[in-house]
């Protein structure tokens, strides 16, 4: 089976956006935020590296990351950070939806 890189890319990605909030901001909601949300994306990318079919908790880390980020970033209008976790997210979730048709369709 192969490794979920890109999820625990993206995981890489939540969880340091999170720690720069803190560092440069010192936002202490950042920092929990972008840990919960790194951790539980590193979890399901490595829920789908053991099982393919495993997409949930990722599916849920990433559609969460989405939406509010999504508010963020249309209510700021900042890329950084709500646009770039925003956008990161979309495609995190681009990418479970199109390997949940793949396994679908496989016999």
């Amino acid at each position: 089976m192969p490794m979920e890189w890109f999820g625990f890319g993206y995981a890489a990605l939540v969880a340091s956006g999170g720690i720069m909030g803190y560092v440069k901001a010192g936002s202490v909601p950042s920092l929990a935020a972008g840990l919960f949300f790194g951790s539980l994306a590193g979890f399901g990318a490595y829920q789908m590296s053991n099982d393919p079919k495993n997409v949930w908790v990722s599916l849920a880390a990433s559609g969460t990351l989405a939406g509010v980020m999504g508010m963020r970033f249309y209510n700021s209008g900042k890329i950084m950070p709500a646009g770039i976790i925003a956008g990161a997210s979309l495609l995190m979730l681009g990418r479970i939806g199109f390997k949940m048709l793949q396994k679908s369709h496989v016999p």
